[in-house]
């Protein structure tokens, strides 16, 4: 896959306090399922004490703090999520923080962490109304990015080329 989504995944740990962590492999591999591929972090003994987390995309507007929490450990900066600029409101779906700087999450519980891989539950969306557009959510107003794995950077995403399920059309 490349380029990848950034995803900011957000867990509360055993005492309530707000953690993130940046992780770009991972997919939606169902209508309501999500799979990560992540190793031994803080955010991973978070998840094995709540059974929660939210996935957040990240955006062009919060690139520092996302990076940020994907280059420093939760257990060596217990502040991380403050660190990084970001403000937690409880999901009222899931025991685990929606991160209030990145206006959409997808909030879900812990399926299974085998091998290092997360498979969640997507229970609920949410999305902030400033990246809606007739109710839906408007990529050119969520404003995501991708990880560019072969040189290490962070991409903007693009205009808009085709219709899905549409522009093949002509050719059935």
């Amino acid at each position: 896959m490349y380029p990848l989504p950034v995803l900011i995944i957000a867990t509360y740990d055993k005492d309530g306090n707000p953690d993130a962590m940046n992780a770009a492999w991972g997919v939606v591999t169902d209508f309501n399922e999500i799979s990560i591929s992540m190793g031994d972090h803080k955010t991973t003994d978070n998840l094995a004490a709540t059974g929660a987390f939210t996935v957040s995309m990240a955006t062009e507007d919060t690139v520092v703090g996302c990076d940020y929490v994907g280059i420093e450990s939760g257990r060596k900066v217990p502040d991380k999520f403050a660190r990084a600029g970001f403000h937690a409101t409880k999901s009222e779906f899931v025991n685990a923080p929606l991160i209030d700087e990145l206006p959409m999450a997808l909030e879900c519980k812990v399926k299974s962490f085998d091998n290092g891989i997360l498979v969640g539950e997507i229970v609920n969306v949410c999305a902030d109304e400033s990246v809606l557009t007739d109710g839906k959510i408007d990529p050119k107003k969520l404003k995501p990015i991708a990880f560019d794995p072969v040189n290490n950077t962070y991409l903007a995403m693009g205009d808009k080329v085709g219709d899905a399920f549409g522009s093949g059309k002509d050719l059935k």
